[in-house]
């Protein structure tokens, strides 16, 4: 089992994450609030940046993050402050959360735009996600509970990548 970021490590994140703030401050020559940064992400994902009725945080897995603690200060920390820096500077309206203007942001920042974490997570805990069988024009997939819950509820409508097909349910 890995253990989680130690408090040195947490307080290097935090300071890291301080760094990308001061550096987005100078590329936009204004000033940005500062959000809680936690320690309380579990599942497969290194970290989220999340804003829902008003608020905004950036959260952290402790195990992904410990295990892979270089690879995360360095890729991790500036993606999800990027996250924060555009969706404080687009003031609510809807972007792409990994579109041109976060794209741009990681480029000013020196980090890579990249949007997946894909590493050996053995030893870390996770929640597993029950998947569900969704059909399109070209093939099957594999939907979480999640998207499921959306598409069920209305509140969700997701197409293939490949042929931008609407997916529907196919009952197991």
């Amino acid at each position: 089992m890995v253990a989680p970021l130690s408090r040195a490590q947490q307080q290097q994140v935090l300071a890291r994450t301080e760094h990308f703030m001061c550096r987005a401050e100078a590329i936009h020559g204004r000033r940005f609030a500062r959000i809680p940064v936690l320690f309380d992400l579990r599942g497969r994902a290194a970290g989220m940046f999340k804003a829902a009725g008003g608020q905004c945080w950036i959260r952290f897995n402790p195990w992904i993050f410990s295990k892979y603690f270089a690879e995360n200060l360095r890729d991790t920390v500036p993606h999800e402050v990027a996250h924060y820096i555009v969706h404080a500077i687009s003031r609510g309206r809807r972007v792409r959360p990994h579109g041109p203007q976060w794209q741009a942001l990681m480029a000013r920042f020196g980090a890579a735009a990249e949007v997946t974490f894909d590493r050996d997570l053995s030893g870390v805990p996770q929640r597993r996600q029950r998947r569900h069988p969704y059909r399109c024009a070209c093939r099957v997939h594999q939907v979480s509970t999640t998207r499921h819950n959306r598409m069920l509820a209305g509140t969700g409508r997701y197409h293939c990548r490949y042929c931008d097909s609407l997916l529907v349910y196919t009952a197991p």
